[in-house]
């Protein structure tokens, strides 16, 4: 049993300083749904008979436990695998199926409108990669991951060719959000398996029937405990405040724990995962890039700032496992741009630039997430983009992802604004575009790196 003690820190952590679990992630495989002209029935009976009352116990938790579940969600088996054998209009018309299906029941998002493409572009890859702009753009709560690189199959620039046109053509059937259909499609190298965020949920072929992946959040907690250790003890040196922060990485994940666990069993389902992700809002506390000023730099994006969040990374990591045996999805620290108050802004300064965030994500958990960028960027240089990121990725044999939100008639300086917990960002220089035409045309795929010989 928890000591009084704790109870108290727990309660002051969710009242002050922002801690809630950021998501609730329910994955339903759809395997046995690919069945031709019942697909579609076969796919809403499934979600309905392990989803249907998610909505309802997670708040009957929230209420119990006093901890804010902030968005209820859903993954689903990658739909290019599972509707293989189906057209591309049958494609979408799932899509659609899924976004209405969620709407009945309370859903925020589903993820798993995705494909695996790292060695090769199968037919229903073609089909569904194909559907994703118009999909993206004419509904809610679906969202999109492509998997183009791993460190065992190395990079397909031929998928990262064409998702630059894909992202390209997503922005502008969605100008009147700022193309936002953008942000809800994300582009990865090695994509795990039980990530319980969005937009890179998707039910892994080797999870279970169902499952309950839990993502926990908390830079407001860990920023308070920052200030409160260097208050206390003025002369703490950097290794003093990574112990802190692994301490209240322990205890935030803890809380994660209890509440994955206890939802899963009043659904009767699998408990897998706690995703200990410092995931930031867009409301002030709640920014990892306020946890890098506490931490001395004067801006995000400053000398050091890459140190300072490989410092961040590894001691929340350190606490997570400590505290659960079950940690797993991504895991650390999130630096998605127009979710964090503080970023956006340091972009706005120029202190925080496409080459600084591209340094800062060879150490954090995800990569280049929610970037606005100018809309007149051409789709060869977004594949560039996209191709350094997954270079760090399978180099460095983690999970790195991008996503990138050319916004139709908008230049550098300019702000987007996506909403809700996607936030605003001020858009970000491209240097040098129109520069890697070349590079990108040659296609093909680069081969797996050295690293991948480990058996």
């Amino acid at each position: 049993m928890p000591e009084f003690q704790e109870i108290l820190e727990t309660i002051k952590m969710i009242h002050l300083e922002n801690l809630d679990v950021r998501a609730v992630t329910m994955g339903i495989s759809l395997w046995e749904c690919a069945d031709g002209d019942n697909i579609k029935a076969r796919i809403r009976e499934k979600i309905l008979k392990y989803a249907s009352n998610l909505v309802s116990e997670c708040n009957k938790i929230e209420q119990k436990y006093g901890i804010p579940i902030v968005n209820k969600r859903i993954a689903v088996s990658p739909i290019a695998l599972v509707a293989a054998q189906s057209s591309m209009e049958q494609m979408i018309e799932i899509a659609v199926l899924l976004d209405k299906v969620c709407e009945e029941i309370g859903i925020d998002l589903i993820g798993g409108y995705s494909a695996l493409v790292h060695k090769g572009i199968k037919t229903g890859d073609q089909k569904l990669m194909d559907s994703i702009p118009m999909v993206l753009s004419q509904t809610e709560r679906v969202c999109s991951a492509i998997n183009v690189a791993s460190t065992k199959a190395g990079i397909n620039i031929e998928a990262i060719m064409k998702l630059g046109n894909i992202i390209k053509d997503s922005a502008i059937r969605s100008k009147e959000r700022h193309g936002f259909a953008c942000a809800k499609l994300v582009v990865f190298a090695n994509i795990p398996e039980d990530n319980p965020f969005m937009a890179g949920a998707s039910m892994g072929v080797g999870e279970p029937d169902c499952v309950i992946n839990v993502g926990v959040s908390g830079p407001g907690v860990v920023k308070k405990a920052v200030e409160d250790a260097i208050k206390d003890d003025p002369d703490i040196d950097l290794g003093g405040l990574a112990e802190v922060i692994k301490k209240t990485s322990f205890k935030v994940t803890r809380v994660g724990e209890l509440i994955g666990r206890e939802i899963a069993r009043q659904l009767n389902v699998a408990f897998g995962i706690v995703d200990l992700s410092l995931a930031p809002t867009p409301k002030v506390g709640d920014s990892v890039g306020e946890i890098l000023e506490t931490l001395g730099l004067d801006a995000v994006g400053a000398p050091g700032t890459t140190a300072a969040l490989a410092m961040l990374n590894d001691a929340v990591k350190k606490g997570g496992l400590f505290a659960s045996s079950s940690v797993g999805g991504l895991s650390g620290a999130f630096i998605p741009v127009s979710e964090d108050i503080v970023m956006s802004e340091s972009v706005r300064k120029g202190t925080l630039t496409l080459e600084k965030l591209e340094a800062m994500t060879s150490v954090c958990s995800v990569g280049l997430d929610m970037i606005a960028i100018p809309g007149d960027t051409d789709a060869e240089t977004i594949s560039a983009i996209i191709a350094d990121e997954m270079a760090i990725g399978i180099i460095n044999n983690k999970t790195t992802a991008v996503r990138l939100i050319p916004v139709p008639g908008m230049k550098a300086g300019e702000k987007a604004v996506f909403g809700g917990l996607f936030g605003e960002a001020y858009i970000v220089p491209v240097p040098n575009n129109r520069m890697s035409r070349k590079f990108i045309r040659f296609g093909g795929r680069i081969p797996a790196p050295l690293q991948s010989i480990n058996n």
